[in-house]
């Protein structure tokens, strides 16, 4: 298992949006670029076209994380910046749900740990 650490500085987003390969889900957009070998990194995104509410918007970036810190640590190939944006459906939809869309996206973004077996 790794950690993950954040992405912090605007550039570096920028730098995964640029760079990087993007799939939607209905519960999450991923983005993802290559990084730092042996290393994950993680940005959130939810924005004000989601909802004028900050604590709508909180809570989404919550679930999000969440999930993430579940997910990628097991599923995820090491090595690469990933940058999940939030979708109104992120709020409300079923936590499991959610991180099965975190699985695809992976699976889609050809960055699947096959070799790990907890990855399921």
């Amino acid at each position: 298992m790794e950690r993950v650490q954040g992405l912090r500085q605007r550039a570096e987003f920028l730098r995964v949006q640029g760079a990087g390969r993007k799939w939607v889900a209905p519960g999450v957009i991923m983005m993802v670029a290559p990084g730092t070998a042996g290393c994950l990194k993680l940005g959130l995104t939810v924005t004000k076209k989601l909802s004028k509410s900050a604590v709508v918007r909180n809570r989404i970036r919550r679930r999000l994380r969440a999930a993430a810190y579940d997910v990628l640590p097991f599923a995820a190939q090491s090595g690469h910046d990933f940058v999940l944006i939030g979708r109104p459906e992120s709020e409300h939809l079923d936590y499991d749900k959610l991180c099965k869309d975190m699985r695809w996206c992976l699976k889609r973004l050809e960055c699947l740990n096959e070799t790990n077996p907890a990855a399921s």
